[in-house]
């Protein structure tokens, strides 16, 4: 297929909500914005952050669709949507997705196979589902932690971008041996692996990993897009960036996403935390400050980072 997608920050978009638990598509206009005035390279549009478990197909097709269209070229969008277990409806849920238009179908690594199965039968489900997708849109894969993380080995992943068809990773090993090995086995290829933790982010951008793709470009995308545009020209404030940015990444077992949707209040562009994966009324005023301290400690490194 020879077709490319843009290396560097790629959030893992949250979804807002209506008081009455509808997808409010004003407030994700505002989101779609702000990401892209921060400087994001790509929208991962429908994925575990989404709540997309949570969510209908109607509503993760109309929100794939949405993203695409308001992002309007800007960035490219990628969705994935893919959640059930029967091998036809995935095959729905998958088609519905990649006709909205978007830049890359986002196959989810555990639904491939159940956990006590081999990659053999991952394999044999892959080619199968493969033949069902258009070939004219690209694909990549999710190491989802939900229901259960499946890791693709880098004899699978070298096998995949052989095909051609595949062109993102988003890895969740959040282990830099096992990160080379899957860049090593894919040198070469179209398909580019974009690391979902942060700790290891520095690191891995120096062995050659070609994105981020993680819940904290939810906070502070513009901090993650000063460290992959320029971490490597600049690596003494690379250093401090990343120390930073690692232990400002523990938010993530806070309370996400309903903390994430605090800061875009923050931010100006939600209105509410609402979430469906999360009983929001658990959300403390301390969790809520928390959020609010690393809020201001951003803004303080922004003006010493971001461009």
């Amino acid at each position: 297929m020879n077709m490319k997608i843009s290396t560097g920050v790629w959030p893992t978009m949250v979804t807002p909500f209506t008081e009455d638990n509808k997808i409010d598509y004003k407030v994700l206009e505002k989101a779609i914005e702000w990401y892209i005035r921060k400087g994001v390279d790509g929208l991962f549009a429908v994925c575990q952050s989404s709540e997309m478990f949570y969510l209908s197909l109607e509503e993760r097709v109309e929100l794939a669709a949405f993203v695409k269209e308001k992002a309007a070229g800007r960035v490219p969008v990628i969705a994935s949507g893919h959640i059930s277990d029967s091998f036809e409806d995935q095959v729905e849920e998958l088609q519905a997705i990649a006709a909205t238009g978007i830049d890359a179908l986002v196959l989810i690594t555990n639904r491939l196979a159940r956990e006590d199965e081999s990659d053999e039968v991952w394999l044999a489900n892959l080619e199968k589902l493969m033949a069902e997708l258009p070939e004219s849109v690209p694909l990549g894969f999710y190491e989802c932690p939900y229901p259960y993380k499946r890791l693709i080995s880098p004899s699978l992943l070298k096998w995949c971008a052989e095909t051609d068809r595949f062109l993102f990773l988003k890895d969740t090993s959040c282990d830099i041996a096992n990160m080379t090995e899957k860049m090593q086995a894919v040198q070469g290829t179209g398909l580019n692996l974009y690391n979902a933790n942060t700790a290891t982010l520095l690191e891995t951008l120096k062995l050659g990993v070609t994105g981020y793709s993680g819940v904290m470009a939810n906070f502070h995308p513009e901090l993650y897009v000063k460290l992959m545009h320029d971490g490597l020209e600049q690596p003494r404030e690379a250093e401090q960036l990343i120390n930073f940015l690692s232990l400002a990444s523990l938010i993530e077992k806070q309370m996400y996403p309903v903390n994430a949707k605090y800061y875009l209040m923050l931010e100006g562009v939600y209105d509410n935390y609402n979430c469906r994966s999360k009983n929001a009324d658990e959300f403390t005023p301390t969790n809520r400050l928390e959020v609010e301290q690393l809020h201001r400690l951003t803004e303080t490194y922004a003006k010493s980072y971001a461009k």
